[in-house]
């Protein structure tokens, strides 16, 4: 259940909106980020919340590459696979964080903190290849900046 604390705070929001189905992505955000995934109980929080159907909640949460169904870990690694990072190496640095993680699409490093996902263009294709993790861009991509940006990564763990 989340705190009381946020779900005021989300219910605040609602309540400055002519239609609270608008804040339906702002409140599946708000409760992923408590939980680490829109679990189910949050999908019946965000319904509650919204007055909307666990099921519609569930397909919108669906429709959004950032909202996620499964657990995830801390730091979710979005590579770009649009064709101008296709053009531009997407493939080597695709296949160099896999061996490095130790982990293949979809899947989660076992020490929870990295989950390696594709995700189609993030906008940053001037500096190609990129990557999002946890909604900040990475670009120009070699196999010595994924590993600095892995290094800090892992001291702020």
């Amino acid at each position: 259940m989340i705190p009381e604390e946020l779900r005021q705070s989300l219910k605040k929001n609602i309540e400055h909106v002519e239609h609270p189905r608008e804040l339906a992505v702002d409140v599946m955000f708000a409760i992923q980020d408590f939980y680490g995934s829109l679990t189910d109980e949050g999908v019946h929080e965000a319904a509650e919340l919204l007055d909307m159907s666990p099921l519609e909640i569930d397909q919108l949460a669906t429709f959004y590459t950032f909202i996620y169904r499964e657990p995830v870990g801390k730091y979710v690694i979005h590579v770009c696979d649009s064709v101008v990072c296709w053009m531009n190496g997407y493939e080597s640095v695709w296949q160099y964080l896999c061996r490095k993680l130790g982990v293949q699409p979809g899947e989660t490093t076992s020490d929870g903190l990295f989950t390696l996902l594709k995700v189609c263009c993030i906008g940053y294709c001037d500096r190609s290849p990129a990557m999002l993790i946890n909604r900040k861009a990475y670009g120009n991509l070699t196999a010595e900046k994924i590993d600095d940006i892995l290094k800090k990564l892992r001291q702020d763990a």
